[in-house]
């Protein structure tokens, strides 16, 4: 599907957030900003890509603020029109001023994501790497920032552009046998696009695996802690957050609603949730926090289930415990935590030998004895949460990726599939397997966008910031 032609009005808006700062940018984006310039500066020109320190007029020529303009000439600019940065003192009065300004002088006000929009509809960037500049401003972590960097340089879009294209070879084999029948090359070709669409699924799968550990970076996790009241819900809160987020005392039930805190775990932002202990009661105050702690579970990715140390040395557990743990959803990943380890005797040489039982009756991943006291313990309880939410997978190369690039990769892997069974059989349809190739080709090229439904760019660029 051919893009639509980029607008040619000229748009304008505030690039810096919004408040006081000591330095504010408007930015302006159009064909021909000469009258723009001249009404905005006093200046009939501006040199392309200098800092030019200059007053900012008003209609009535009076001085409005005086600062640095920025002119960037198509197509060399971040839109691939004639770009005007206006570079002022970062007051919210000086800052609307000067935006007034070029909207008097023709300019209208940009919608969220413009500007990004009109550098892709002018081939500045792809779709991929367009999504990437979002995922650069909002990135949580710096392994994130940097995972969207390489996104933005195109590096995803490499990849992506590279399966298309050894589908596009594919299929030509596959048409050249069909456009020329009396050549009679079935007999060696079949195998052979066989063994490439094979290969071809395999990498896509690879790749998906590393676009899945990008969406974890972009998306982040939530893990929630649960178990009966007084197991140490809090501290651990406390302990993972290093800040004193929950009250703790010896009084079960302390905790009546769910709280949460934003951590960085290898560079994954990670939602902690605390949530109220799971028991009967009839305190009224206490029952809504114990349902709002069954909502919080059914949001979770992973689960850090809490008991008290002293049930692996028991390698039961009790009657509350086996009550959460039959409610839990079974799909749920989880972690057995054995809380209060610092209150063991000292005759248990190694708790870890005593847990296996517990593990099978918990289906957990794995167990961590940790004292949420003392803190011992929980670094092993950091690297089993990294382990269990996929962190091996992120490597120095890892871009960000986004639920719609996964579902397309999904999509594809599947038709390849699809394809490798038609191949597969004695007397393969090879203009049906043609066609699913035709269709792999598609679905990757839309992760890029070189196919995309204008709603679909409508959805994109309208959660940018404005100015961006």
């Amino acid at each position: 599907m051919p893009h639509p032609l980029p607008p040619s009005d000229t748009i304008a808006a505030i690039a810096t957030p919004p408040g006081r700062g000591g330095v504010g940018i408007v930015r302006v984006s159009g064909k021909d900003l000469s009258a723009l310039i001249s009404g905005v500066t006093g200046r009939k020109n501006l040199p392309p890509r200098q800092a030019v320190f200059t007053p900012f007029y008003d209609a009535q020529q009076r001085v409005l603020d005086q600062g640095l303009a920025l002119f960037f000439a198509a197509p060399h600019s971040y839109t691939g029109e004639d770009v005007l940065e206006l570079h002022g003192h970062g007051g919210v009065a000086v800052m609307r001023a000067l935006l007034e300004r070029c909207l008097e002088l023709g300019a209208r006000l940009a919608q969220p994501g413009e500007f990004t929009r009109r550098a892709f509809l002018n081939d500045k960037l792809d779709l991929a790497q367009a999504e990437a500049v979002a995922d650069l401003i909002d990135a949580a972590t710096g392994t994130a920032a940097r995972a969207a960097a390489r996104s933005l340089s195109g590096a995803f879009s490499a990849e992506v552009q590279q399966l298309a294209e050894a589908l596009i070879e594919t299929r030509m084999h596959i048409e050249a046998s069909l456009d020329f029948p009396e050549e009679e090359l079935d007999s060696v070709l079949d195998p052979f696009v066989a063994a490439r669409v094979v290969t071809l699924t395999e990498n896509i799968e690879a790749l998906l695996t590393r676009a899945r550990a990008g969406a974890l970076l972009r998306e982040g996790l939530t893990i929630v802690l649960i178990g009966a009241p007084n197991v140490g819900k809090s501290s651990l809160l406390n302990r993972l957050a290093r800040e004193e987020a929950a009250i703790v005392t010896p009084i079960a039930g302390t905790t009546r609603d769910t709280i949460a805190r934003q951590i960085a775990l290898g560079g994954i932002p990670l939602t902690i949730v605390d949530t109220a202990g799971l028991r009967d009661t009839d305190d009224a105050i206490e029952k809504i926090g114990i349902t709002r702690t069954w909502e919080a579970i059914e949001r979770a990715d992973l689960a850090l289930f809490l008991i008290d140390a002293q049930h692996v040395q028991e390698a039961t557990l009790p009657a509350t415990d086996a009550a959460i743990l039959s409610r839990l959803p079974e799909a749920m990943p989880r972690i057995l935590v054995c809380n209060k380890s610092d209150l063991l005797p000292t005759s248990v040489a190694d708790v870890g030998q005593l847990a296996p039982t517990l593990i099978n009756t918990v289906h957990a991943l794995r167990s961590v004895n940790i004292s949420a006291k003392t803190g011992d313990g929980l670094d092993a309880l950091e690297d089993a949460m990294l382990d269990a939410v996929g962190v091996a997978h992120l490597t120095e190369d890892t871009f960000l990726a986004r639920a719609r690039h996964l579902e397309a990769l999904q999509q594809a892997r599947q038709v390849l599939r699809d394809a490798t069974q038609e191949l597969a059989t004695s007397t393969p349809a090879l203009e049906l397997a043609a066609e699913q190739l035709r269709l792999a080709q598609e679905t990757l090229a839309s992760i890029t966008g070189e196919f995309s439904a204008d709603d679909l760019l409508g959805v994109i660029f309208s959660r940018f910031c404005i100015g961006k």
